[in-house]
């Protein structure tokens, strides 16, 4: 028997006040689809991490769907991650997203600012203080972080993080299929077998997705970037150009053996909504 397909959707916290009046619609719509969680992302180097906590609330007044704040070390003390932990656990949290966070402009090498230097730190700070109270995601990077030394180093990295106790995994964004098999390949001939959801960001715009893949690292397929410079004056036919890639990718990963999908909403219900529709997963599946 098959074990069930795990479907999460990714939030920020708004910036601004219309963004802000918009997001219970939007949480509403998605959580119509019945995912097993919703994940609240925060600012570079933990600067928005009230907002964190302010979206958590919404999700959870508006649709009663679990939350998974992101949570991120860089720069900060045990003493205030402890903070933010117990506050976290007092608003009901199951489940928590441990990253190092993103390094300072300025920084000279991958070791973070603060008493904590990478992920897997964070994470043994997590069971050490809570045991298995919390279910800990943890990030991985099928392409390799854009400031790991080699593959070889940024897989290190993740089985560090896995070893601290980290219960399972979502993948950076990315648009090649094969990248997601052969890192799966990998944990398979260390024996790492905590599951590893894809990460996946609908098509929206040209110009976004040639930003968001810059920014992490991921590999546009050429064909795809063309044909995305093709059509960024024609936003329909963009986003059914879109829709049908990633629709592709999503049934490629399925069809193979991934553990289910982790959606980068960016805050709009109808992108993810088309997609859900497209791969015709139902409700709660």
């Amino acid at each position: 028997m098959s074990s069930p397909l795990h479907f999460s959707f990714e939030l920020f916290p708004p910036r601004t006040p219309e963004a802000l009046t918009k997001l219970p619609s939007v949480v509403k719509q998605l959580a119509a689809l019945k995912p097993e969680y919703f994940s609240v992302t925060h600012g570079a180097g933990g600067s928005n991490q009230d907002g964190t906590y302010e979206t958590l609330l919404t999700v959870v007044e508006h649709t009663g769907v679990e939350v998974a704040p992101h949570l991120t070390c860089i720069g900060s003390t045990k003493e205030r991650v402890a903070e933010q932990l117990d506050r976290y656990q007092a608003a009901g949290v199951k489940r928590i997203v441990a990253l190092r966070g993103d390094l300072p402009a300025t920084a000279m090498s991958t070791s973070a600012p603060g008493e904590f230097h990478y992920a897997s730190e964070l994470v043994s700070f997590i069971r050490e203080r809570h045991g298995n109270a919390f279910t800990i995601e943890v990030a991985a990077y099928p392409e390799m972080h854009p400031q790991a030394a080699n593959p070889g180093a940024d897989f290190d990295n993740f089985r560090r993080k896995v070893e601290a106790g980290a219960d399972s995994a979502l993948t950076q964004l990315f648009y090649n299929a094969d990248a997601y098999f052969d890192f799966m390949e990998r944990c398979a001939k260390a024996g790492i077998t905590i599951p590893i959801v894809p990460g996946i960001m609908p098509i929206t715009s040209c110009a976004n997705t040639l930003r968001f893949c810059s920014g992490c690292g991921a590999d546009l397929p050429r064909w795809v970037r063309l044909r995305l410079e093709e059509l960024q004056d024609d936003k329909p036919a963009l986003l059914d150009f879109g829709l049908s890639v990633v629709t592709r990718l999503c049934e490629t990963l399925l069809k193979n053996g991934a553990p289910g999908l982790h959606f980068y909403t960016i805050n709009q219900a109808d992108p993810t909504l088309r997609l859900w529709s497209n791969l015709a997963l139902g409700v709660g599946a």
